[in-house]
């Protein structure tokens, strides 16, 4: 029979458990710091370049993300902006920016035409014929950039080592107590495991917020018609350019993105989307993340011990670790919220209950589209029950 006490196999796991997410989470505060110090990339010779902007719908704050874009300090720059429908409300939002900024290159897209079961990808496809311009960025519509955002993301494409350049994003919250919570998940969780993964190797990513590419890069690969099946097509066509001999950067540029969660259902949906995306495509990763939910964890270990004196350092060690790690990235992000470390336990639990339920189901909810997800990181739609 197990006993929870100081001593025997539990108090080994638990003392175990906690030192372990203790090292972690020192490991995770010191690569964002460094972070904070790297030495931004030398700006290439200046190329003309076509920015790709998928849209669908009228979002929370599209007209300020879009606007952003409008004013880059940039010699040479064109704005496709793609929807689906002649109808979509994000026409009018482009509208308004055209004669706002009509010196400002840019082109609408209007193409229904759905080939595949990734309509963001299918949106892209209809695009790129109208791309003038061989440096190519794909950027989603929730962004926010500063004006120096372009020159500072393709600087990387002058060297034809790199095959796709790609960003860290932080999260902005819009309004009321599920849009912070997404903003934590984001700032608090993907931050810093896409550097520790950095720091330790790991290049396996490319995320849709932004990634930057050469056309002849795109050819390559076979085209944007290679992840027309993809849900996560971002991920995927880091895959496709790596296995071209092609390295993937990223930049020391982080965007932000806006994140409108209003209810728990709109939150559950959008992360548990990601969760089971990312134990799709790396399932033996994806259950050694475990260690990155490291405040749960120690508290487990004080359990496993009975509440030793050694597990309740741990514990504190973790709590004033976790609480640095969260200030830490909101100064290197620039997305300061004076309130939002009170939120920290309610999130970290939730992002481990939504860590546990992923490995339920292969189904997951996106916009109005329910997909099955497949081993090779395919989707297919379908209908039925909601994820």
């Amino acid at each position: 029979m197990l006993t929870f006490s100081s001593t025997g196999i539990p108090a080994i796991i638990g003392y175990t458990l906690g030192g372990v997410a203790v090292i972690y989470q020192i490991v995770a505060l010191s690569v964002i710091a460094l972070w904070r110090y790297r030495k931004p990339a030398r700006p290439a010779i200046p190329r003309p370049v076509s920015i790709l902007k998928p849209l669908c719908g009228e979002e929370p704050y599209l007209y300020e993300n879009l606007r952003s874009f409008c004013l880059q300090k940039y010699p040479c720059y064109q704005i496709v902006f793609g929807v689906r429908e002649p109808d979509d409300p994000a026409l009018a939002v482009v509208e308004h920016l055209r004669r706002e900024f009509p010196n400002v290159n840019m082109t609408v897209v209007i193409g229904s035409v759905a080939i595949g079961s990734n309509l963001k990808v299918c949106n892209l496809l209809n695009m790129l014929p109208s791309a003038k311009h061989d440096w190519l960025v794909l950027a989603d519509s929730d962004i926010v950039v500063d004006p120096d955002y372009l020159e500072n993301l393709v600087a990387p494409l002058g060297n034809t080592d790199i095959g796709i350049v790609t960003c860290l994003y932080a999260g902005i919250p819009i309004n009321g107590i599920w849009s912070q919570l997404g903003a934590l998940f984001i700032n608090d969780w993907f931050f810093p495991s896409v550097l520790v993964a950095r720091a330790f190797g790991f290049r396996t990513f490319a995320f849709g917020a932004t990634i930057a590419l050469r056309r002849e890069t795109l050819i390559a690969i076979g085209g944007f018609e290679a992840t027309l099946n993809s849900l996560a097509d971002d991920y995927r066509l880091g895959e496709l350019t790596r296995g071209c001999g092609l390295r993937t950067e990223l930049s020391g540029y982080i965007v932000r993105t806006t994140v409108p969660d209003q209810d728990l259902c709109a939150l559950w949906n959008r992360e548990i989307r990601w969760s089971r995306t990312i134990r799709n495509l790396r399932p033996i990763g994806y259950i050694f993340s475990l260690i990155t939910h490291s405040l749960l964890i120690t508290a487990f270990g004080v359990l496993l011990t009975g509440g030793s004196l050694l597990s309740l350092l741990l514990l504190t060690a973790s709590l004033l670790l976790r609480l640095m790690q969260h200030f830490m990235v909101e100064r290197t992000s620039n997305t300061t919220n004076p309130l939002s470390w009170r939120l920290i336990p309610l999130r970290d639990t939730l992002t481990f209950i939504e860590w546990c339920a992923s490995f339920g189901r292969h189904v997951v909810r996106w916009r109005e589209q329910r997909l099955s997800l497949r081993a090779d990181g395919s989707a297919e739609i379908r209908s039925g029950d909601s994820p």
